[in-house]
Formats: C-alpha cells, structure tokens, sequence
C-alpha cells in the first residue's frame, strides 16, 4: 500500500469548473464526494448544495438532487432556479414511476408474485 500524501481541499471555483466540464459516472461520484466534504464544513453554502444537485442530475439520481435543492429552498425560499429545478425533477420522477403501469410486462409488476 503507497502512502498517499492527503489532497489540498479543491476551491469553489475549481469545483465549480470541474462540475460544468466532468463526464464519467467514477468522475461524478469522485467530486460528489468533494463536495460532500466541503459541505461537511457548511452545511449552508447553497452554491456547493446547487451544484452537488446539479451532479446528482448527471447521474440521474433524481431524489438526492430533490432533497439538495430543497435544503437550498429552506435557506432561501425566494430562489427561483432551486424551485424550478425541484419541480422539473419532481415531474421527470412522477412520469417515471407512472411508466411502469404503461407497461404489459407483468414480470415487472411489484404485486404480481
């Protein structure tokens, strides 16, 4: 096992650059972490909980970016972008789950044992 020498905490500004230009599921998950940490320290930065929602997009994981636009919400409820993207994921989540009823799959179907 190498010794690892730990990473200098990325900026805002390099997190913000590297969100707009990553591409790669291992990538995405890797900054999400970052992110994290960076959060870990203030839970209150609503740029750094705009843009792990925004990362959480890219992965399509739909409800964690719900749940990170919604804490930006319940700082500051007059945020126009927080709002309108909670509410096009919470639409795209909706079409999505009435999806599987369009389906004659029944081998999908969660009551059919």
């Amino acid at each position: 096992m190498a010794n690892r020498k730990p990473e200098k905490p990325l900026s805002r500004d390099e997190l913000s650059e590297l969100a707009e230009k990553v591409s790669g599921k291992e990538q995405i998950e890797e900054l999400i972490l970052k992110v994290s940490q960076q959060l870990a320290d203030s839970k209150s930065d609503l740029e750094l909980l705009r843009m792990r929602a925004g990362l959480y997009v890219k992965l399509q994981e739909y409800g964690k970016a719900i749940n990170d636009y919604n804490q930006v919400l319940s700082h500051d409820s007059s945020d126009k972008e927080a709002r309108a993207q909670a509410e096009m994921l919470k639409t795209i989540l909706r079409y999505n789950n009435t999806d599987i009823y369009s389906s004659t799959n029944t081998d999908m179907d969660p009551w059919m044992e």
